[in-house]
């Protein structure tokens, strides 16, 4: 029998999902299967619409070998284990002569612990576990997670988290989740036989493709202890989160309240002095950490650095007398000292990482109204990171509607660690970018719309004049509206004022209910506009009717004072490049591109971007961001945006009375 071909192969598992072959999937599926073929590494931009899992998926299962496949979100990671790839199995079965394994593999905290379950919960102030489910009140929202917990359980096939449906709260979770440091380990827990979190360890050996999230893959480059199967290809999807993803695994961060809890945790497991030693360098910490530091600290005030200094040096000597001292008197004594050295390590390893100082981390200093001071640690870049440790020794294909950024794909490519394209040099990831498009037609099917004419917007100023065209805006468009906004403070005022200014259209905001409640919401009622920040410029997708107005009120640069931002933009500066452009405009590039493409999601999509801030238009970077964003028919002519909208609503509004008499 000869062998398939990639096109009758993808051919196949297009029509097995029911969805339409497009030629940038094909372009993609033949992109990818070349860099797998040759070990090469590859950047794809798919645009919205294009069937990327599949203009991966399929080529990954041809070739045999096992394939790591990382997403951002839990969405996709659902679709690829529930949607594509069963379906696309089963139709490339007949054709491959076989029918490849696939499994789904994340950290240890997102699996049901059976030892904690029915063993109970180390209790910081009394020596032992304590029974949750005794202590925690039936009637309480925490004791009916907990009794949902134990029901679940036994019925659980994967005892994943995100399985548990509805969901429970991070408090009820963390009563029967374990982290890795904190796991007996298989070997030595009464439960080892059982664990979900080994059992998907060992699904994950056998499959051929193991479907994972960013933070996993991190943990499995960051660490240098192998989490993930042997892999001879990893496709990252969703790749634009990944450098975020990845900074995010690398920050370390040190509160009093987390080392207070050390200190509890280990107290009634070593001796006296060194429970004393501890106990004194938690209190200095903590009365420094009263203080009104700066955010960003270049270098370590004295006295912080010498509290930091005696929190490492009685952490170590806590953590040599918890592995030199037995207490046969304190209950299930294994799983109380995992979890009081888990918490002394933590607190070790990030005050010593701060006391090191090495060049190339950025620290600062935060307090929050809710969760109060503390102080964190992040990497200046991940860069090289990403080019030691995710280039070498496989075939990397990175794929997202939003890679390419001012026409180019070396902004990302910078930003993981490649040299520009092209580039030549025996230590250098050879890659290549292709752009794939999109199946729709972007110059008909929206406006990109810059209120020129609006006053240049201050950092947290009064911007009547935005809020007067944005009122306009919703009026044109029948409401229709996903509002974008730069900061939460001006998401709130926005809905405020609009509120009380155009009551016949109801506005919701994030943080009044759950985002997914938002959105639902947002879906059904036409009328209806949904203002919000950071995760609305990505986690929305509403197709149809209901967002035919994408709004963003400013060009969405980082704070200035945003520590990691702005140490990056100086060290850039500092190596002779250009800063800004090389970070602040490289963030807001990627976050426009990604909120531009909440407005069309289908082929019947219409509407408008607009951008209230004069500077797309008028500053020298413009031309940069516009070109980062799909190619929309652009204009300035407000007039012309009120008529567009206002035809774009009447369509609208007689397709729905249609629908109505139907």
């Amino acid at each position: 029998m000869t062998k398939p071909s990639l096109p009758e192969l993808l051919h196949a598992a297009v029509t097995a999902v029911g969805g339409t072959e497009r030629p940038g999937q094909v372009t993609m599926a033949e992109a990818v299967a070349e860099a797998i073929d040759d070990g090469s590494h590859l950047l794809v931009q798919a645009g919205t619409g294009t069937g990327k899992s599949l203009g991966y998926l399929v080529p990954a299962l041809a070739h045999g070998e096992r394939v790591v496949v990382a997403t951002a979100t839990l969405a996709l990671q659902r679709q690829l284990v529930e949607r594509d790839l069963p379906r696309t199995v089963d139709a490339l079965h007949p054709l491959l002569r076989r029918r490849p394994e696939f499994a789904m593999l994340k950290g240890r905290s997102n699996y049901l612990c059976l030892h904690r379950l029915h063993e109970g919960v180390p209790q910081d102030e009394e020596e032992g576990l304590f029974d949750q489910f005794e202590a925690a009140a039936p009637t309480s929202k925490l004791g009916q997670d907990l009794l949902r917990l134990r029901d679940w359980s036994d019925e659980a096939e994967t005892g994943d988290r995100d399985n548990l449906t509805p969901g429970v709260s991070d408090r009820a979770w963390a009563q029967v989740s374990v982290s890795s440091r904190e796991c007996l380990g298989a070997t030595k827990c009464a439960y080892g036989a059982e664990c979900f979190a080994e059992m998907a360890r060992e699904r994950a050996k056998l499959a051929e493709v193991v479907v994972t999230n960013h933070a996993l893959l991190a943990i499995d480059a960051i660490e240098g202890a192998p989490v993930l199967p042997q892999h001879e290809v990893l496709i990252v999807d969703e790749a634009h989160e990944l450098v975020s993803r990845v900074t995010g695994v690398a920050t370390g961060e040190l509160t009093p309240g987390q080392v207070n809890r050390a200190v509890r945790r280990a107290a009634k497991l070593v001796n006296e002095k060194a429970a004393d030693q501890l106990q004194t360098a938690a209190e200095g910490f903590e009365r420094l950490m009263e203080l009104a530091l700066p955010g960003r600290l270049e270098e370590i005030p004295e006295d912080l650095g010498y509290a930091l200094m005696a929190l490492r040096d009685a952490c170590r000597t806590v953590i040599s007398a918890i592995g030199a001292t037995r207490d046969k008197s304190v209950q299930d004594e294994d799983a109380v000292r995992k979890q009081a050295l888990a918490s002394v390590e933590a607190v070790h390893d990030v005050s010593e990482r701060i006391t090191n100082g090495s060049e190339w981390d950025v620290v600062w200093y935060e307090r929050h109204d809710r969760f109060g001071a503390s102080l964190r640690v992040a990497p200046m870049s991940v860069s090289g990171l990403l080019r030691e440790k995710l280039f070498a020794d496989r075939s990397v294909v990175l794929t997202s509607a939003t890679l390419k950024l001012g026409g180019d794909f070396n902004g990302v490519g910078a930003s993981l660690g490649l040299a520009p394209e092209g580039t030549e040099g025996d230590d250098l990831p050879q890659w290549k970018g292709v752009d794939v498009g999109s199946p729709f037609d972007y110059p008909k099917q929206g406006i990109l719309y810059v209120a020129k004419h609006l006053s240049r917007p201050a950092r947290d100023g009064d911007r009547a004049d935005m809020l007067d065209e944005l009122t306009e805006l919703i009026q044109a468009a029948g409401g229709r509206t996903l509002g974008l906004f730069s900061s939460m403070r001006a998401a709130q005022l926005a809905a405020e004022e609009l509120r009380s200014r155009i009551p016949e259209f109801p506005i919701l905001l994030q943080g009044e209910e759950t985002l997914g409640e938002l959105i639902k919401n947002f879906s059904a009622d036409p009328r209806t506009c949904l203002f919000g920040t950071l995760s609305l410029w990505q986690g929305v997708d509403v197709p149809g009717p209901s967002c035919q107005l994408v709004v963003m009120d400013k060009i969405p640069f980082p704070r200035p004072d945003d520590p990691l931002m702005s140490a990056r933009q100086k060290a850039v500066e500092d190596a002779g490049g250009n800063g800004f452009m090389a970070v602040a405009a490289t963030h807001a590039a990627l976050l426009m591109a990604q909120g531009a493409g909440r407005l069309v999601r289908a082929s019947g999509d219409r509407g408008v971007v607009a951008v209230l801030d004069q500077r797309l238009a008028t500053a020298r970077y413009g031309s940069y961001l516009k070109a980062s964003l799909p190619d929309f028919w652009y204009t300035t002519d407000r007039n012309q945006v009120r008529r567009s909208l206002a035809a774009i609503d009447a369509a609208a509004q007689q397709a729905e009375a249609q629908a109505g008499d139907e």
